[in-house]
């Protein structure tokens, strides 16, 4: 079944315009309590992010949960993968976030996962927008939901995270600046390390509603690198305004990407007999990481863009690593999500066991140069069906001559055309990715 409002991530856009507003979010909430009550009683776990709007669609969620017969858990500002844990935990039937990730304040969106800590199944949300068509029915009022409020969500998720590394880490003596990006792990973030030992300083912790992920946090780590020089830091670690994402800065100040900790996490594990199968990757992971792996002899595979379909593939593979280069990286064997603090400590790990600073773990890799442009769009098309952008491709493909790599995906959540390049030569890259770029506007405008 096709999917009308669900994207890879959920239901997200700009607040105020549809589908992101109250009357639409209610009516998801009570599409959603009906598919779940169908399947027997339950309760829900709602968390969100720290955007001024997430008290608007809390409160609109939760009002159509309860009209259909749904409990509900409210734990307030929490990161994605804690809603994930504490779905589980509780044996909630569903755990709704109520977050826009890396985008700006005045976006939102609503995501799910099903009561194992997994994103809700595309069948499930095919259900849920069918049900969307018709009017809400309210239930009885004696059947009416509950509203309750978990008030210890931030420390059941704190141990979960110090637990994720099976011995505990020890963290005296290490230096470490976290950005938060004034979003969901401005809390629970700089205290996970702090209780493992470390020396934290924190940026991006005084979230106001406005200022998630502006100047700061995993899409924007100059700030963190700078501070991370300046400090003489061991290290930095920054999150994306839910925290299932993380980006870091070596000790000489350097941007670590997710494809480099991936890198690290596998070499890791390899040499601690842990690894139990290969990595998985996305269209869009760099062809060093790839190389880099084989040279080690560590399986490779690429899934499509999007951690729900990287958890597809780590699945059908058996294996227990995946991720992005935006620093969604799935530790299957820990957690069923991509988790920032997770993903963290497993580095955090790798450099203790090794006794190696960061700079010299991801020595191992060479990322090729990487060019990614985003042209906006009037209208998502499929770009393999555009006679001109079908050319234009299969010339870079021949110029490129198998020293690099083309890819035009859009945007699972924005009126936009990704152009990505990759090869040998930081130039020529540049100059395919901008010519593609321009043959894009031409085709599609």
């Amino acid at each position: 079944m096709s999917r009308k409002f669900f994207g890879t991530d959920g239901i997200r856009g700009k607040v105020g315009e549809f589908p992101i507003t109250p009357d639409f979010v209610l009516k998801l909430g009570w599409a959603a309590g009906k598919v779940l009550a169908d399947e027997g009683e339950g309760k829900v776990v709602i968390g969100k992010d720290t955007r001024i709007s997430g008290y608007m669609f809390e409160s609109a969620l939760e009002a159509g949960l309860s009209a259909a017969g749904i409990d509900v858990c409210l734990t307030g500002p929490m990161p994605t993968p804690a809603i994930a844990y504490l779905t589980r935990t509780f044996n909630g039937q569903a755990g709704i976030v109520i977050s826009a990730s890396h985008n700006p304040f005045y976006d939102n969106g609503i995501k799910f996962f099903a009561g194992n800590g997994t994103k809700l199944p595309d069948d499930v949300e095919a259900r849920i927008e069918a049900l969307m068509e018709g009017d809400i029915e309210v239930v009885d009022s004696d059947q009416l939901g509950k509203v309750t409020r978990l008030d210890d969500a931030s420390g059941r998720y704190i141990e979960y995270c110090k637990a994720s590394t099976a011995h505990q880490l020890d963290l005296r003596g290490m230096n470490i600046v976290i950005d938060a990006g004034h979003g969901a792990t401005y809390q629970v973030g700089p205290a996970v390390f702090r209780e493992l030992g470390a020396n934290v300083h924190t940026i991006g912790i005084e979230p106001n509603g406005l200022n998630i992920n502006e100047g700061c946090g995993s899409t924007q780590p100059d700030k963190l690198a700078e501070i991370v020089k300046e400090r003489g830091a061991d290290l930095g670690i920054a999150f994306d305004g839910d925290g299932d994402r993380v980006i870091m800065v070596d000790d000489r100040g350097e941007i670590v990407d997710g494809d480099e900790l991936l890198f690290v996490i596998a070499l890791d594990r390899r040499q601690h007999n842990e690894l139990d199968g290969g990595i998985v990757g996305t269209l869009m992971t760099n062809l060093g990481m790839e190389k880099a792996l084989e040279a080690e002899g560590i399986p490779f595979a690429r899934a499509k863009v999007g951690d729900r379909y990287v958890n597809e593939l780590l699945l059908k593979n058996d294996w227990h690593i995946g991720g992005e280069s935006s620093g969604h990286i799935i530790c299957r064997d820990v957690s069923t999500t991509g988790d920032g603090i997770v993903s963290a400590l497993q580095v955090l790990k790798a450099m203790v066991r090794s006794g190696k600073k960061l700079s010299g773990l991801r020595g191992g890799m060479t990322k090729f140069p990487q060019t990614m442009i985003n042209v906006r769009v009037k209208e998502k098309k499929d770009t393999d069906k555009l006679p001109g952008i079908v050319e234009a491709v299969k010339q870079s493909e021949v110029e490129l001559e198998g020293r690099g790599r083309v890819l035009l995906r859009p945007s699972g959540t924005e009126p936009v055309i990704r152009i990505m390049v990759e090869g040998e030569r930081a130039d020529e890259v540049r100059a395919h990715a901008e010519r593609l770029a321009k043959v894009v506007e031409q085709e599609m405008s």
